[in-house]
């Protein structure tokens, strides 16, 4: 735990000196009241239920005085608390490897399936906008709350050649911030041809634009599912540096067989690998994670698991009212219990 103000702490030495001022006024009141003539008065008032009942009152004054001095030293703590990620980018691949029945009924069918329950889990008031990607990226659907828009875009789904992993995250980028001038032709080696540097690929005709720290961005992420690996287009380790100087995560899924497997589409016959490292790359470098899903039962449990994640969030937060309110409660615990047992307060 830490604290903004901790010079306030240095109070707390006190407490032990109070402590010890207690006890010598309950001492010096023990001396006095053997003064009186009948001793046998004394040991009935003094019994030892009341004896304890005595301290107790005082004790809690005491823990109320410490929790007002922790709460004025405004302690920060970790604690979880609901997220305020407000849109949130599914980049969804629709190459012709999708069209496998490794993942039933096909991996398609599946990671549509898996998108719809994720929509259901989600708050209603989160955004969400649908990229789909092969050989290019397209926006299905431009952020929005209607659940019925989005899944209708994923139902409509049509297949493609080439995987452009990169394409997925420029075009989720842009989407995402609309006027930054993020734009595919100002990434690679079109960028390069153009005389752009590569530290500035993406960004375009922007205004001033200051790199923040990678993940620091709560109010958007990207979710990006494939299967397969780049085959075109943009560089996506590229396009991953600059979501992570947006400070804009990108969880990587990967569905289907690590080690490779041969589908035909159109007529055509292509040997498809996931490309783990890649998207492994890709989440580390914006601060995100990457998840494999072997099934469709895995794939379900991996949108689940990241509706609990973009739903609430660790975040460091000043707990100084928690502090405060024990503090009163104690102080009234204390007063109220003196009473009872005293007809006075301490």
């Amino acid at each position: 735990m830490n604290f903004l103000w901790p010079q306030f702490l240095w109070l707390l030495l006190a407490m032990p000196l109070l402590l010890l001022l207690y006890f010598w006024l309950m001492r010096r009141k023990k001396k006095l009241a053997l003064r009186y003539a009948s001793l046998s008065i004394v040991r009935e008032a003094m019994g030892a239920g009341q004896s304890v009942r005595r301290h107790i009152p005082p004790f809690l004054f005491l823990l109320a005085m410490v929790a007002m001095l922790v709460a004025a030293a405004r302690p920060m703590a970790v604690v979880v608390l609901p997220s305020n990620q407000q849109t949130i980018i599914l980049a969804m691949d629709v190459s012709g490897s999708m069209r496998a029945a490794d993942v039933l009924p096909n991996r398609l069918v599946a990671a549509q399936e898996a998108a719809k329950s994720f929509l259901k889990e989600l708050p209603r008031h989160v955004k969400v906008g649908i990229v789909a990607f092969a050989g290019s990226a397209n926006v299905a659907q431009l952020p929005t709350t209607n659940r019925e828009d989005l899944v209708t875009a994923i139902d409509s789904f049509q297949l493609q050649r080439a995987t452009a992993t990169g394409n997925a995250i420029v075009v989720s980028l842009a989407t995402l911030f609309p006027d930054a001038g993020i734009d595919i032709a100002n990434f690679g080696p079109q960028s390069r041809q153009r005389g752009v540097p590569l530290e500035q690929a993406g960004k375009g005709p922007q205004k001033e634009f200051t790199p923040v720290a990678p993940g620091s961005y709560t109010s958007a992420a990207i979710i990006m599912l494939t299967d397969g690996q780049r085959t075109t287009g943009v560089d996506p380790l590229d396009a991953a540096k600059v979501a992570a100087e947006r400070g804009v995560r990108v969880y990587t899924v990967g569905i289907g067989t690590v080690d490779g497997e041969t589908i035909g589409f159109e007529g055509w016959s292509m040997r498809v690998r996931l490309d783990e490292e890649t998207l492994k790359a890709i989440a580390n470098k914006t601060q995100a994670e990457y998840y494999y899903a072997g099934t469709a039962a895995d794939l379900t449990k991996v949108y689940n698991t990241l509706s609990s994640r973009l739903t609430v969030e660790k975040k460091e937060t000043e707990v100084s009212a928690l502090f405060a309110l024990g503090a009163a409660v104690l102080a009234l615990l204390s007063a109220g219990l003196s009473l009872l047992w005293f007809n006075r307060i301490l």
